[in-house]
């Protein structure tokens, strides 16, 4: 598995931006590699919910099952994610109160299909990930310290 980890400071209390992360409607306001998404259920996420994401990476196009697998709100969530040629992924979601904001940690383990050339391949794929990561989370912190959040 490769792991990716970031996490930055948001100006903006827990529970908001908790229910933002947790509105799949809301991801293409923020996850810079999100193209759509389909199969939502309706009300709110709870363990065990699950949705169909469209995201591309690196100009490569691809479809990710997500259930929550975790959830205690506001702090953390974690995702399990099915995607294509039976590569997975497990995203977490942490927030913790710092003053008056939040501190968001992004986590992201995934395994690609094929073995030790999967695994390779994982290496590879790690640069243009972090960097959608980083993007996503500039976003993030922009759009709610911008209050167009609501």
């Amino acid at each position: 598995m490769t792991e990716i980890k970031v996490e930055t400071e948001i100006a903006a209390p827990r529970d908001e931006v908790f229910s933002l992360v947790l509105d799949p409607n809301r991801l293409g306001e923020w996850v810079s590699a999100h193209r759509g998404v389909s199969e939502v259920p309706a009300g709110e996420l709870r363990k065990g919910s699950e949705f169909r994401q469209a995201l591309s990476l690196a100009g490569s196009p691809f479809h990710v099952r997500w259930r929550v697998a975790e959830l205690e709100r506001p702090s953390l969530v974690v995702w399990e994610g099915k995607g294509p040629g039976g590569s997975k992924a497990t995203v977490r979601y942490e927030l913790s109160e710092n003053g008056d904001g939040t501190t968001f940690t992004y986590v992201n383990d995934y395994s690609l299909p094929g073995g030790p050339l999967g695994a390779a391949a994982g290496k590879v794929t790690s640069r243009p990930a972090q960097h959608a990561m980083n993007t996503t989370l500039r976003n993030l912190k922009r759009l709610l310290e911008s209050n167009e959040s609501r």
